[in-house]
């Protein structure tokens, strides 16, 4: 047996670095196993080179769980150690790393994130163990079997054993403070989360499954019996879908991946980017878009991100944009170190490079779907207006090339791009000033009146509705100036498309005057300012409005978008039709109380078609219909 201590001229080292390690202690099991299925590659490269000439044997890593004994042993059957490199890997380069970790980084924050750099994995065991064995049989023909043991102090001791099977047995005694680790459930937890699509095969315990019955037993209706045999427990699927070639997969392919992925999802996805890049970085994966309808929120976080198919993460908020993290589905890039800081991935050169890579793809193959199958395209259109119009928000370059993809949906449910759509309603819809005048609503239903008058005209009307939608709008305005977009409820048409001349009023200034207090004493002067106009005889008598300026701040407020909060009460236009027959009535009606009950009530039924007429005034209204029965 050899004794030693490990060279350590910074005080103290294991307990700094027990504390400052990991801020998870359950990574220590990611990092242990990932050793492992490096070792396993690693002989696999040597075999393939010619430098291994022996036997590779199924290449696997266990972990195996004793209670009892309260050990967790990471077995591997990869290259192996021999005493000196167990003293050079082990003793020297990984303390080395360690010393100068401490000297950078004791007490300052962030500082367990960013340990990986440092080569200091394998000694992530001391955070759950009071002790640890690494027992080794080294790949070389002839070689003795080591077993080196630390408590977590400086001391170490090397020993001969007897081992008959290549490769490295890592022993931790978990200590009392860790005793969860020693739970069946929390150690399949950790390798779900962390170990899902490792290379190499990784088995924890055993599990049972169902087959038909090997000698054809049956039940009482002649079927073959199922039954249950226990088979060992493999926790990974080493050949996941993106690390192929995309001519070696088809779409059930991608999908049968996508549950896997989320088990819990009930609909495939509206269809997937398979991203392969080997320059100027290393990146693979495959993004999915769900059907996510309207909901921006509840998505996210469902982009993991692997390094060499180890899961280092879920917040991928620095690597991608920010409209794309509503996608989902995997990234992998050895480029991106298993151990790092938000910072560093604010401030990496690769990570920003990824990062506008696919943006780029993302575009591209919406364009490319567009192009190539527009009825398709716009059959998902509705699932994938969010990320588009997100998208065009976030990334002025995304902006620029989604100009020729983003649709708009017209109230006959007919699609146009933004230029279509813009050349369509022209010749129609251009006004005095010479701007293009889009009419939209969020809802056919809700506008029905509104939209309807438009028709008559001849005007077509957009349908644009969602969360975004304000914010939206104002962005198609910035990026074509003779365009604008006015929502139907926003004014009367004349007002809204304004052409050159205007309908005479058949009020005079003063019969105006006289009718305008009427009308403000029958509706809450704090919300409703009364205006007169001159419309068609055959428009509603009263039409409530509100300013598209005032109503688009006020939505985009409730987003959290303009720093408007407060800025904008509700308040709305009452616009009374000098040339209704009747208004005109009004002036004919000599008692002043039944003049004042025949606006209250045509003032009300304005209120009521825009559903704003609510609570006692409803109450009133309808005991006042039945009276007029």
């Amino acid at each position: 047996m050899k004794t030693g201590q490990i060279h350590v001229s910074t005080e103290n080292i294991f307990p700094i670095i027990k504390k400052f390690l990991y801020s998870d202690h359950e990574i220590f099991l990611r990092e242990l196993v990932s050793n492992a299925v490096d070792a396993s590659q690693k002989l696999k490269v040597l075999s393939s080179q010619g430098e291994f000439k022996g036997e590779l044997s199924d290449l696997k890593v266990e972990v195996l769980l004793d209670k009892e004994a309260k050990t967790l042993t990471i077995r591997d059957n990869g290259i192996g150690m021999t005493a000196e490199e167990i003293d050079k890997y082990i003793n020297q380069i990984a303390f080395s790393g360690a010393e100068e970790f401490v000297k950078q980084y004791e007490g300052k924050e962030g500082a367990e994130s960013i340990i990986g750099h440092f080569g200091l994995g394998f000694y992530s065991a001391f955070m759950v163990a009071e002790k640890v064995q690494i027992r080794t049989l080294s790949r070389h023909e002839g070689s003795q079997a080591v077993q080196w043991e630390s408590n977590g102090s400086p001391e170490y001791t090397i020993e001969d054993i007897e081992k008959e099977t290549r490769g490295t047995d890592i022993v931790l005694f978990i200590n009392e403070e860790s005793v969860e680790f020693l739970e069946k459930a929390r150690i399949q937890g950790i390798l779900d989360k962390y170990c899902k699509f490792l290379p190499i095969p990784v088995f924890f315990g055993m599990k049972t499954e169902y087959i038909n019955s090997p000698d054809g037993e049956q039940d009482e209706d002649g079927k073959v019996k199922n039954v249950s045999v226990d088979v060992p427990n493999q926790v990974n699927n080493p050949s996941p879908a993106w690390t192929k070639a995309p001519v070696d997969l088809k779409d059930e392919d991608y999908n049968t991946f996508y549950r896997e992925l989320y088990p819990m999802s009930f609909e495939d996805p509206l269809f997937h980017i398979h991203l392969n890049v080997d320059y100027p970085f290393n990146l693979t994966g495959i993004l999915y878009f769900p059907r996510i309808k309207e909901n921006v929120e509840v998505q996210r976080n469902k982009i993991n991100l692997y390094s060499n198919q180890v899961f280092i993460t879920d917040s991928v908020a620095e690597i991608v944009p920010e409209f794309l993290t509503l996608l989902h589905g995997v990234l992998d890039s050895p480029d991106i170190p298993l151990n790092v800081s938000r910072s560093y991935l604010q401030s990496d050169g690769n990570v920003k490079k990824i990062s506008a890579h696919i943006t780029k793809k993302v575009a591209d193959k919406l364009a490319d779907m567009f192009k190539k199958d527009r009825a398709d395209f716009e059959s998902k259109w509705d699932d994938l207006k969010i990320f588009v119009e997100y998208g065009m928000l976030s990334d002025d370059k995304f902006a620029e090339k989604a100009k020729s993809f983003a649709l708009i949906k017209n109230s006959e449910g007919k699609y146009f791009t933004i230029e279509e759509f813009k050349e369509q309603i022209a010749p129609l819809q251009t006004d005095k000033n010479n701007k293009v005048v889009a009419l939209y609503t969020h809802s056919v239903e809700e506008h029905f009146s509104f939209v309807k008058q438009a028709k008559d005209r001849g005007y077509q009307v957009a349908i644009i509705d969602g969360p975004l939608a304000p914010h939206w709008i104002s962005k198609v305005e910035q990026e074509f100036e003779d365009f604008s977009f006015l929502r139907v409820d926003a004014d009367t048409l004349d007002q809204l498309i304004q052409k050159e001349g205007e309908l005479p009023s058949k009020l005079t200034e003063e019969q105006e005057a006289t009718l305008k207090p009427l009308f403000e004493t029958a509706v809450d002067a704090r919300k409703f300012r009364i205006e007169f106009k001159s419309m068609s005889e055959t428009d509603a008598p009263i039409i409530v409005t509100q300013p598209e300026f005032i109503r688009r701040m006020m939505e985009q407020q409730k987003m959290g978008g303009g720093g408007f909060y407060g800025a904008f009460p509700e308040t709305y236009s009452m616009v009374v039709n000098a040339n209704h027959s009747k208004v005109g009535m009004l002036l004919e009606t000599a008692d002043a109380e039944e003049q004042q009950t025949k606006v209250k009530q045509l003032t009300d039924l304005a209120l009521l078609s825009q559903g704003l007429l609510k609570g006692e005034e409803l109450s009133n209204f309808i005991e006042r219909s039945i009276a007029f029965i």
